[in-house]
């Protein structure tokens, strides 16, 4: 289904549509995560896009289980004290985005639900392509 025809998530609103991070090279990725005692975190709960053009795409689960795409700038990390700390840094690996470091955006592909807004979001480079959802409420980064 095509985004456009949505009227987007319903308490984050459509975002920004990606279309235009095509024909542009991904410069670096940074992520956000979840640091609590000695656990491993088990994935980023947000990456950030940084392009050829120095723009920002955030990429994240919204509260209401919908896929957030928003031009913004990383956050900075903050300490939750017994909750944790969320630390938020450049990723050189972590994330199926760092395979792809340097390589121009082909194309965009998304996925969305009238009610919902925004599920999923596929980014294809020559190399292969990168997945982002949500599942419970968390954000999925896949590789194909």
């Amino acid at each position: 289904m095509e985004l456009e025809r949505l009227s987007g998530c319903p308490l984050h609103g459509a975002g920004v549509r990606p279309d235009y991070l095509v024909g542009r090279r991904l410069e670096r990725v940074v992520a956000s995560w979840h640091l609590y005692g000695t656990d491993a975190p088990d994935g980023p709960l947000a990456v950030w896009l940084i392009d050829s053009e120095g723009v920002a795409t955030h990429v994240t689960a919204g509260s209401d289980w919908c896929l957030i795409v928003e031009s913004s700038v990383p956050s900075e990390e903050y300490d939750m004290a017994e909750l944790g700390l969320v630390q938020v840094s450049t990723v050189g690996s972590g994330t199926p985005f760092a395979d792809h470091l340097g390589e121009t955006i082909l194309a965009v592909c998304e996925e969305g639900d009238p009610d919902d807004g925004r599920l999923a979001l596929e980014l294809t480079f020559d190399s292969g392509r990168v997945r982002c959802d949500t599942w419970s409420g968390d954000l999925r980064l896949s590789s194909k």
